[in-house]
């Protein structure tokens, strides 16, 4: 039998209602403008309340919508924040449910992964994470008929993570989304200097220069970071914010970038 993993954090971090949030994330991908560029083979995008990341993880999104009819799977990397484990997770969940729909998971797919020593079926790491399941609807609303392949990334190397997606790399049709926020509660200005140096960093390729306080998800970024330097990929940051831009409060901000690799 099927079985389906529920949202856990829908009517929180990301309105319940279908329609509210269909035209919630409609309005902020039509604040990022226009896809000028190829579409990328990977990107980073933030992953707190759309209230506070939405905009800028729509700026990378945006980027997707000229190869909607293309990008066929997406492997997702998230890190955990609330159950501590050894490697990477992933999924047993045939669906997962949004308020937007169901999406299918690429059990063969999942199937390549958990091949891999460092990989295995951990439902306890999706069970209340909110990482990956808010980009879920990001690419609802911008692609077409697509499957996932979803990670939650405990306690693992970098390259442990770069040797995951090279086992799944494929063509064209396959999408990697790696979810991380920049740095935590720091004020205003401190952030915007971490984050600069963070962003080049990324921009560098360079993973050794990203560390704890840096990105909450840094584990999957780095291991981006590995893959792309080897798989030829350049990056480009398409925004850079924290919520003092996009919800008010500078007294104690979280950074966010959204970037993309080609």
């Amino acid at each position: 039998m099927a079985t389906v993993k529920p949202p856990a954090v829908a009517g929180m971090f990301y309105p319940s209602d279908p329609a509210t949030l269909a035209a919630e994330i409609d309005a902020f991908l039509a604040q990022a403008g226009p896809a000028e560029e190829p579409p990328p083979k990977a990107l980073i995008a933030p992953h707190a309340g759309y209230v506070y990341s939405g905009p800028v993880a729509a700026s990378a999104y945006a980027r997707l919508i000229p190869a909607a009819d293309r990008i066929r799977r997406v492997v997702i990397l998230a890190p955990s924040h609330r159950v501590p484990f050894r490697g990477i997770a992933t999924s047993s969940a045939d669906w997962f449910r949004t308020p937007l729909g169901d999406v299918p998971v690429d059990r063969q797919a999942v199937e390549a992964a958990l091949e891999l020593p460092q990989v295995s079926t951990f439902d306890a790491a999706f069970a209340e994470e909110h990482a990956l399941e808010v980009h879920l609807p990001f690419l609802q609303r911008v692609l077409k008929e697509f499957s996932i392949v979803p990670f939650v990334v405990g306690d693992a190397d970098p390259a442990e993570v770069g040797e995951l997606l090279d086992r799944l790399w494929d063509g064209d049709e396959t999408l990697i989304v790696v979810s991380s926020d920049l740095s935590h509660y720091l004020d205003y200005h401190s952030a915007r200097e971490r984050d600069t140096r963070t962003t080049a960093a990324i921009e560098a390729l360079r993973p050794d220069l990203i560390g704890f306080h840096d990105a909450c998800g840094r584990i999957p970024v780095n291991g981006l970071l590995l893959a792309a330097r080897e798989h030829g990929l350049r990056p480009q940051t398409v925004d850079l914010r924290n919520s003092g831009d996009t919800a008010g409060d500078k007294r104690r901000v979280v950074g966010y970038g959204a970037y993309v690799f080609r």
